[in-house]
């Protein structure tokens, strides 16, 4: 998806500058991408409660990534030539149908169409936004560096996902209604960023005639696509570790741990992303061949803490270590992911490369923790775990390795 801005005054006919929109955007991305993880410290409720499977959260989870693909799929890209607001609007609209889905269909079928609509919105949203925050960011200060408005997107993007489940963890636990609370409260919270999204000041080159209507695609240069697998593979491995905390951490801290506090559950993964976030500020100076090389070291060594603590029942303690260590290093890899894949093509089809990075990322959020779920059908939840750690410290290793010597190669 292209970054391309209208030349426009600092000041919108709607009355808000592109500064103060790029604040609004930043902070409504985090109300979106905090609303996703809303159910993470509550599936155990719904799972007492129903006495669904372990097999069943998975599903449910994976029905949010579904609805993410196929939205970036058909409807990502569609910013740049309908505009920004008329995809970020009604993406947030998605996200509170979702929400009134689940408070009135709080049943295994309704909380998996829930998801697959907040997915789909999620989908329109986020490349888009991302290119909106970084526009708005060189319009209201021309000639400035694009980094901080691609930091601060970043952090709402992967921080939203932690703030969400703090904050449904702690009204779960101490807040009556614990499954109808945190989605009541978001729903104001969706609404505020509709209505703050609808002030923010456009910053697509809309074309006067309208290309006709054709899904993403994902155009790399031929001698470039060797290096764009290898940076969506470790996007794969960082979001599968970003994936099971959000869908399955809950449950090894009450099942594993026998910690069954809801604020609990909800801090393990909010400590785990918000490493991630604050990673990718701490990691800037580093060159992007440094980055690949120390994400794929953390998260290979937070997979190994998380999973010997799961497998000896250990305590609370050295979870959230695991969640800490491998957090960062899940953010380091897509940081780095993110910053390779955009050196591989011009400005004008940059937008369609990260569009495949997020593609291949959202895989990785799906597949690998639907393969613990379908695991644990015939073998524990333990040995799903340690099977999940052997996958993706592959993957990571194979895939984190050439792309080191490549970029070594090209002095990237």
């Amino acid at each position: 998806m292209s970054t391309a801005t209208v030349a426009a005054p600092a000041r919108s006919i709607r009355g808000v500058s592109h500064g103060t929109g790029f604040w609004i955007a930043a902070v409504s991305f985090l109300i979106v991408m905090s609303y996703t993880t809303i159910p993470t410290p509550l599936w155990s409720l719904f799972q007492r409660r129903d006495g669904f499977s372990t097999f069943s959260i998975t599903i449910a989870f994976a029905a949010y990534a579904v609805g993410v693909v196929i939205s970036l799929f058909l409807l990502g890209h569609l910013g740049d030539t309908l505009g920004r607001r008329p995809v970020l609007l009604p993406a947030v609209a998605l996200e509170l149908v979702s929400a009134v889905i689940f408070l009135i269909w709080p049943e295994l079928p309704g909380l998996i169409v829930g998801r697959v609509i907040s997915g789909l919105g999620v989908g329109m949203l986020t490349a888009t936004i991302t290119a909106h925050i970084i526009a708005l960011h060189l319009t209201a200060r021309p000639g400035a560096d694009p980094v901080r408005g691609q930091l601060v997107s970043g952090v709402a993007n992967i921080g939203g996902f932690g703030v969400g489940a703090l904050v449904s963890g702690m009204l779960a636990e101490w807040v009556a209604k614990p499954l109808e609370t945190p989605f009541v409260v978001f729903m104001v919270l969706l609404a505020l960023a509709l209505i703050g999204l609808s002030f923010v000041p456009e910053t697509a080159v809309v074309p006067k005639e309208r290309p006709p209507y054709r899904p993403q695609r994902v155009r790399v240069p031929s001698n470039a696509r060797g290096r764009f697998y290898l940076a969506g593979g470790v996007a794969f491995a960082a979001f599968s570790v970003l994936g099971l905390f959000t869908s399955l951490a809950p449950v090894f801290v009450a099942g594993q741990l026998h910690v069954t506090s809801r604020a609990t559950a909800g801090l393990v993964v909010f400590v785990a992303f918000t490493s991630a976030a604050v990673s990718q500020i701490v990691v800037r100076p580093l060159s992007v061949r440094a980055q690949v090389a120390l994400g794929t070291v953390l998260l290979a060594a937070g997979i190994v803490v998380l999973t010997v603590v799961v497998r000896s029942t250990g305590g609370l303690g050295w979870f959230y270590l695991g969640g800490v260590v491998s957090g960062a290093g899940a953010g380091i890899m897509f940081k780095s992911a993110l910053a390779v894949a955009g050196s591989l093509a011009p400005a004008e089809n940059r937008g369609e490369v990260l569009a495949g990075i997020f593609l291949l990322g959202y895989l990785g959020l799906t597949l690998p923790v639907v393969g613990i779920g379908v695991a644990t059908l015939s073998v524990s939840l333990t040995a799903a775990l340690t099977g999940f750690a052997v996958v993706i410290i592959a993957i990571a290793l194979v895939t984190a390795i050439p792309l080191v010597i490549g970029l070594r190669r090209a002095a990237v």
